[in-house]
């Protein structure tokens, strides 16, 4: 099988109890090449994969050292083109949401459902509804608490802001609707949120949940006071 190429990333940076973050990066065009994370928590020596992201030989290694790779979780539909890479080289289990039409979906995956069982202790997951593609976050029970997000909720706010990002992306981010802050996502909101006052409930909801930092798909971690940061990307996002 053909797998996309292995692009500019770190090794696997620990930033939580039992949570690691991989800095890469996505290519969708020639001129354009942007931040791209993947997550990995690790639940009794058992690696899950949250929105993979392809490495190389040494980043694989350094990956292997945590831990045993067990499952592959895609937290929301555009982030499945380094899916097959990791499902072929260990044959881990595989959970998303029923729905997702941007990658397939393997045979025999585990559906994510709110309030439902994840591959790993001590979590909760979110699910988005009025939305054209499912997407979810979830929240890891640690001290402090930490918001694992995809696509809706993305920050800019903590250096290095947008690592492996080219410099022509990186000049036009502001420009485009992507500052050096914690946001919601506005081409996700354009492109699979189908009622707008819905989302907004969602995200009410949402910020019921008690955390102190964030890690998403893009951008950096953000360790500290991270609800207030959602809070303050809410009301520019809905007002």
């Amino acid at each position: 099988m053909t797998y996309p190429d292995t692009l500019p990333h770190d090794l696997p940076r620990e930033i939580a109890e039992d949570l690691f973050v991989v800095h890469g990066c996505v290519k969708p065009s020639p001129m354009v090449r942007f931040t791209r994370n993947m997550a990995v928590v690790r639940d009794h020596g058992e690696l899950t994969l949250i929105d993979p992201v392809r490495m190389d030989a040494a980043g694989l290694a350094a990956l292997e050292a945590l831990g045993e790779v067990r499952h592959v979780l895609r937290l929301g539909p555009m982030h499945g083109m380094d899916d097959p890479f990791y499902l072929d080289r260990y044959n881990p289990e595989f959970w998303t949401f029923e729905g997702g039409k941007q990658y397939p979906t393997p045979a025999g995956y585990h559906p994510l459902t709110e309030g439902a069982e994840l591959p790993f202790s001590r979590a909760t997951l979110f699910a988005f509804k009025y939305m054209s593609e499912p997407e979810g976050a979830i929240l890891l029970h640690r001290s402090p608490n930490v918001l694992l997000t995809c696509d809706g909720i993305q920050s800019y706010a903590t250096p290095p802001h947008t690592p492996h990002t080219n410099g022509l992306t990186r000049f036009l981010m502001p420009f485009i609707g992507f500052p050096r802050k914690t946001l919601i996502g506005p081409v996700w909101m354009k492109l699979f949120v189908e009622d707008r006052d819905g989302m907004k409930t969602e995200f009410q909801r949402l910020l019921q949940f008690d955390f102190d930092q964030l890690l998403a798909a893009h951008g950096t971690f953000v360790e500290r006071d991270a609800h207030a940061e959602v809070q303050r990307a809410f009301d520019k996002m809905f007002g």
